[in-house]
C-alpha cells in the first residue's frame, strides 16, 4: 500500500513475515548407542522390481520413477499396488492423470481385481494426504508429480516450485506416518526427470524404466538407492496382461539367432551384478554417399566410432567408403566398453562375408592402438556363458589370473588382430 489510510504517510508500510515459533528440535545421539538393525521392507511381489529396490521397499521411504511416456511406468505400479493389497495391506493409488473408473479400465485389462486396491483421481496434495491418513495404506502411489499442486503454493501443476513442494511435503509424510511412497515422474526430451534435481537428490530411490519404442522388453535400473545397490537392473516384457518377470534374459534375447549368421557376434555383457548374453549384429554396404554412414542402434555411437576407426587404421581394413550398421538385438542398450570386441568381430565378419563360430562369446575394450583392454567380473561372465551352451570365449590377457577357475575353453587374446584371427580362421 502506498498511502497509509490514517495518517495520509506516503511509502510508511513495512512487510513483517510473522516467524513460527520453532519447537524443540531432534536431541543429537551417540552412534555407538544407535542398534544396527535392517529396516523392515514391504515386498511389491514383483521379484524383478524388488531386486532392484534391493529386497522390498523400506519403510516410510520415498522412490522416484521415470520414463519415457507410454513405457509402463503407470502399469508396473498399479501392478505392485495390487500385489499388496492381495495379501491384505491395504494400498491407494492417487492419480492425478487418469479419472478413477480409467484406471479400473487398466486394471480389468491387467486382470487386477482391486480389492484392497482404493484408487483416488486427485490433484490436490492435501486432499490426498487427508485421504491417505483416512484409508491409513500401507503403500501410497502418486502418478504424477507434475499433476500435483498444493494450496500453498500460487503456483501452476508442474511447475518447478510446486514440484518441490510437493516433493518434500510426501517425503515429510512418508517419514512422520512410516508408509513408503511410490512417485511417477515425467522425463524431458533428454531422458532425464522433469523438475528441479533437488527432487533426486531429496528422495531415497531414484528408478529409471527403459525400452525401446517397437521393443516388449523393459529394463528397470537403479540409479540412486539409499538403502541397497544401484548396480541391479530388472528386466521385465510388456504383455497383454501387462508387465512379465524375465526369468532367464540371456536366452530371451539370443532366441532366434542363427548360429552361423554373417555379421553376427554374441557379448557376455554386465548390466548391474546381472550378466547378460547379447548378440550384436553388423551390416557393411558400399557407401555411394560422400561420408558413409556410421549407425548405431543400441550400441554407443562413440564406440562405434572408435572401433571402425581401429579397424581401419590399425588392421587394414579399407572402411572408408563402406556403410556401417551395428544394432543390439531385442532392444537393449549396451552402452559397456566390453562390447567393443563383439562390434569388431561382428564388422570384420560382415565386410569378410564369414561367419563367426556358433558357440563363441567375447568380451574385450578395444584401445586405441588395437589392444584388448580388461574386463571386470570375468567369471560371471564365462559362467553364464556356460549355461547357456557357449563352449569357447575370446578374452583379455590382462583379465586372466592365475587359478581363475574357467568354465569353458577360453582364448586370451592380447591385440584385436589376435582376436579377428583366431575367430574367423575358426569359422
Amino acid at each position: 500500500m502506498g498511502r497509509c489510510p490514517e495518517c495520509g504517510a506516503w511509502n510508511s508500510f513495512t512487510e513483517v513475515v510473522a516467524m513460527p515459533r520453532v519447537g524443540p528440535g531432534a536431541v543429537a545421539v551417540e552412534m555407538a548407542s544407535l542398534e544396527g538393525e535392517e529396516e523392515p521392507r514391504l515386498p511389491l511381489g514383483m521379484g524383478e522390481l524388488d531386486r532392484v529396490l534391493g529386497g522390498g521397499l523400506v519403510v516410510g521411504s520415498v522412490v522416484l520413477i521415470g520414463g519415457d511416456p507410454g513405457v509402463g511406468k503407470s502399469t508396473l505400479l498399479l501392478q505392485a499396488a495390487a500385489s499388496v493389497a492381495a495379501r491384505g495391506l491395504p494400498a491407494l493409488y492417487v492419480s492425478g492423470e487418469e479419472s478413477a473408473r480409467q484406471v479400473k479400465m487398466r486394471a480389468q485389462r491387467l486382470g487386477v481385481a482391486g480389492r484392497g486396491l482404493f484408487i483416488l483421481a486427485e490433484t490436490q496434495l492435501e486432499a490426498a494426504l487427508a485421504q491417505a491418513e483416512a484409508v491409513r495404506p500401507s503403500l501410497v502411489v502418486v502418478d504424477s508429480i507434475q499433476t500435483i499442486y498444493s494450496q500453498e503454493v500460487p503456483q501452476a501443476p508442474g511447475s518447478v516450485i510446486q514440484v518441490r513442494h510437493c516433493t518434500l511435503e510426501l517425503m515429510r509424510w512418508a517419514k512422520v506416518h512410516g508408509i513408503p511412497v511410490i512417485i511417477v515422474g515425467h522425463v524431458t526430451k533428454e531422458g532425464e526427470i522433469a523438475g528441479p534435481k533437488l527432487v533426486e537428490h531429496v528422495v531415497d530411490v531414484v528408478l529409471y524404466m527403459e525400452g525401446e519404442r517397437y521393443s516388449s522388453y523393459r529394463l528397470l535400473r537403479g540409479v540412486k538407492n539409499r538403502f541397497g545397490s544401484v548396480a541391479e537392473v530388472g528386466v521385465l516384457e510388456m504383455r497383454d496382461e501387462g508387465l512379465v518377470e524375465v526369468e532367464n534374459p540371456s536366452a530371451l534375447f539370443l532366441s532366434g539367432r542363427a548360429p552361423d549368421g554373417v555379421g553376427s557376434a554374441v557379448v557376455a555383457t554386465m548390466e548391474g551384478t546381472r550378466p547378460l548374453l547379447v548378440e550384436i549384429q553388423a551390416l557393411t554396404s558400399p557407401s555411394f554417399a560422400p561420408v558413409p554412414r556410421r549407425t548405431g542402434n543400441g550400441v554407443d555411437p562413440g564406440r562405434l566410432i572408435v572401433v571402425t576407426a581401429v579397424l581401419s587404421r590399425r588392421l587394414g581394413f579399407p572402411l572408408g567408403k563402406q556403410d556401417i550398421i551395428v544394432s543390439a538385438v531385442g532392444g537393449l542398450k549396451v552402452t559397456e566398453p566390453a562390447a567393443d570386441l563383439a562390434m569388431a568381430l561382428a564388422i570384420a565378419s560382415s565386410y569378410r562375408d564369414r561367419p563367426l563360430p556358433g558357440d563363441l562369446v567375447v568380451m574385450a575394450e578395444v584401445g586405441l592402438s588395437g589392444e584388448l583392454r580388461y574386463v571386470p567380473h570375468l567369471e560371471r561372465r564365462l559362467a553364464e556363458a556356460q549355461r547357456l551352451g557357449f563352449t569357447k570365449a575370446i578374452v583379455p590377457k590382462s583379465s586372466i589370473r592365475r587359478g581363475m577357475p574357467q568354465a569353458i575353453e577360453v582364448l586370451p587374446a592380447a591385440t584385436l588382430r589376435e582376436a579377428i584371427s583366431w575367430a574367423l580362421a575358426k569359422a
